[in-house]
């Protein structure tokens, strides 16, 4: 009996990459945020000053969750390990955190209008589309 598994089909490497290059620019908008100095904090209008200078550190963590752990699940794709399923879903929850915050806790849709969830309802396909794929990748075979 082999461990060898199933070739991937060159979607999923596409897919794989293009999901890793996404939470890639995830993270530098978290160390973005994160990492705020009083000077750039100033140059937003003072809406998104107060929005920003209110964020609990909970839902900061749960930014860092979703974009590290979605950047590392999209490189266990292209890994082919299963562990990617597991870190995919850890990436989710940490959005769904972090949605949950903005649209119900904070007033970011007062502040940034009907625009700002287009990112965010983005975020959470993606989010899911990447758990697909990668329960996919476990029943083909793909991932080991």
């Amino acid at each position: 009996m082999t461990n060898e598994s199933v070739k991937p089909p060159v979607w999923f490497w596409i897919v794989s990459v293009v999901a890793l290059l996404w939470n890639a620019l995830g993270v530098f908008a978290y160390l973005d945020q994160a990492y705020m100095t009083p000077e750039k904090l100033a140059l937003m209008p003072a809406a998104e000053q107060a929005l920003f200078a209110n964020i609990p550190a909970w839902v900061t963590a749960a930014f860092a969750i979703a974009v590290f752990g979605g950047t590392i699940g999209s490189l266990l794709l292209l890994l082919k390990k299963k562990l990617a399923f597991t870190i995919l879903i850890l990436s989710l929850i940490g959005i769904i955190v972090q949605m949950y915050h903005s649209f119900f806790i904070s007033n970011a849709l007062d502040v940034y209008g009907p625009g700002g969830i287009v990112m965010p309802i983005m975020v959470l396909i993606i989010g899911i589309g990447l758990i697909i794929l990668a329960k996919k990748g476990k029943a083909n075979g793909w991932l080991n």
